[in-house]
């Protein structure tokens, strides 16, 4: 079968993912700006925003169960309803134990989300198309993330019409997912793999996820807040995300075109670099704004490609029969950091004031960069023979695009 007939046959699960992300990308910033309208405190706003990612893990861990027990549809269906649900929660009561509470389970809610649609992207994929159905998924991603942001326009950030819209969003995306006519796809969660023979085979693939994790998490979440501390006005909320979005979407081919010239371990240091003179140069000109934009860019661009080129560089230590493990753990160590990272940069930026943000973010990737150095010097690496192919890989993917990934 064509590539092109395949890829026209999964529109419905794309337009389902679209839509999903078009509300979860708004759903994100709009908290971030709302929470800051009513005052909450940066460290209260930072456990929201982490508890997320909380809420995100236990999902990545648990509907994989639920799936198995209930099937794809019902699973799809209840996990849509209870995100729409949620998020008219948030606009209801603008209380922050309310939004901690509702922060979790929408995090598990879009957990599952994802983990159907991307089992069945995964029961479509073949080794010819694998990389284009993987790159199809990253464009609706960050196209979706990025539409999201802009939708901020569309209402005043201090009103529930914004939370109305992103449950009319989520629940729309049930309508395309529901009606499909491909049949449910045999699911199995990967096998699981210890973290411990993952470092051991590769320390800086395995290092650079989590302190890749830690840097990215916290642009997402904290990030809006961030540009109003610093005097942004709501109206340029959507321009800060979407330059960081926009270096993800363009950062993925040149890095993969880089890593088939040079060896992953010094594509990591570049980035790492990349990503840590980014941080610096957004920090010392947060005052232009169109200067700060070219800065998000070019750390979307370094930031948001760390992770798949980390993960591919694990996965070139590892036996080809555990890939697939190795990917899923990934992606939850990926995933843990960025749990984290919200929290602990409010905790910065509480203490040292908003310039903590940028400044956590360098510090993160400049521990990457010297980790890396430092690893140059212990073990001379592998060569260009010896790497698999690279496929780019989302930020808060789950574990079954470990499986999507895999090559035979």
């Amino acid at each position: 079968m064509p590539v092109s007939h395949t890829l026209k046959n999964l529109w419905p699960l794309f337009l389902g993912l679209f839509l999903i992300m078009v509300g979860n990308g708004l759903q994100g910033t709009l908290l971030g700006v709302r929470a800051s309208i009513e005052e909450f405190s940066t460290l209260t706003i930072g456990l929201i925003m982490s508890l997320y990612y909380g809420g995100f893990l236990a999902g990545s861990i648990l509907a994989p169960r639920l799936v198995k027990n209930v099937g794809h549809i019902r699973v799809f269906a209840a996990m849509a309803s209870l995100a729409s649900a949620v998020t008219l929660l948030h606009g209801l009561f603008v209380d922050p134990w309310i939004w901690v509470f509702a922060r979790v389970i929408s995090g598990f809610s879009f957990a599952a989300l994802y983990i159907v649609i991307e089992s069945w992207l995964n029961d479509a994929s073949t080794n010819n198309i694998r990389g284009k159905i993987l790159g199809s998924y990253l464009l609706t991603f960050y196209i979706g993330m990025l539409v999201g942001q802009y939708m901020l326009y569309l209402a005043p950030a201090d009103a529930i019409d914004l939370f109305v819209m992103i449950s009319i969003l989520i629940s729309c995306a049930l309508l395309p997912v529901s009606l499909s006519r491909r049949p449910a796809p045999d699911f199995s969660a990967p096998e699981p793999i210890k973290i411990r023979e993952v470092f051991q085979a590769s320390p800086l693939g395995t290092t650079g996820v989590v302190l890749g994790g830690l840097g990215v998490g916290l642009l997402f979440s904290i990030g809006p807040v961030y540009a109003l501390q610093i005097g942004m006005d709501i109206t340029q909320i959507p321009h800060f995300m979407a330059f960081l979005i926009i270096g993800g979407v363009f950062g993925p081919v040149p890095v993969g075109l880089l890593s088939d010239r040079f060896s992953r371990r010094t594509i990591i240091i570049g980035l790492s670099a990349g990503a840590f003179l980014s941080s610096l140069f957004c920090l010392l000109v947060s005052g232009d704004i169109y200067l700060l934009y070219f800065g998000l860019f070019c750390l979307g661009v370094t930031s948001l490609s760390i992770y798949g080129v980390c993960a591919a560089y694990a996965q070139d230590h590892m036996p080809r029969e555990k890939m697939v493990g190795t990917n899923a753990l990934l992606i939850l160590l990926n995933g843990s950091a960025s749990f984290i990272s919200p929290f602990l940069t409010s905790l910065f930026m509480v203490l040292l004031g908003p310039p903590a943000f940028l400044g956590f973010c360098a510090a993160t990737f400049l521990a990457l960069f010297l980790f890396a150095l430092y690893r140059t010097s212990q073990s001379p690496g592998i060569t260009l023979d010896e790497q698999s192919d690279m496929l780019a890989m989302p930020q808060r993917s789950t574990t079954i695009v470990a499986q999507i990934a895999e090559e035979e």
